[in-house]
């Protein structure tokens, strides 16, 4: 998947924890199935919850799995004592998104020592068949403790 070296030796469990500390993924349905330095797979099944007026799932819900498969993907090549945060992305739709299941793959292009830039893409897996559903770029920020003044 990868081959950055992570700075924080136990990426896999910070990250991990990362990501359950975040209810709105639970919210979502949305999971890690895969994870390497500055790589991760993320999926959600289908909900009728998180539909728009035609059927597809919402942009904004396939925004939100593409934007923190970024932040994972990001986060686990950050020191230990990092959080992260996004600071801009951008999403391109590419099909609508109808299936019943969603993954979100991201992986690290660049990392740095404040920003980190991530490319991602989501797949709808619909009748037998996966296809490119849309794509992120995204520039995420570690936010490190500030010395004490």
């Amino acid at each position: 998947m990868s081959a950055f070296q992570p700075k924080n030796p136990d990426y896999r469990t910070a990250a991990t924890a990362m990501f359950a500390a975040q209810p709105a993924m639970g919210t979502l349905g949305i999971s890690i199935v895969d994870l390497a330095p500055g790589a991760v797979e993320l999926v959600m099944p289908h909900s009728a919850a998180f539909t728009q007026q035609n059927g597809f799932i919402h942009a904004g819900i396939i925004t939100a799995g593409l934007d923190n498969a970024c932040g994972v993907a990001a986060f686990s090549l950050m020191p230990r004592e990092a959080d992260i945060l996004t600071v801009e992305f951008k999403t391109t739709l590419l099909a609508p998104a109808r299936g019943g299941r969603f993954v979100f793959k991201a992986e690290v292009v660049k990392p740095g020592r404040t920003l980190t830039f991530c490319e991602a893409r989501a797949f709808a897996e619909h009748e037998g068949k996966t296809g490119l559903i849309a794509t992120m770029t995204a520039t995420l920020m570690a936010m490190l403790p500030r010395n004490a003044a």
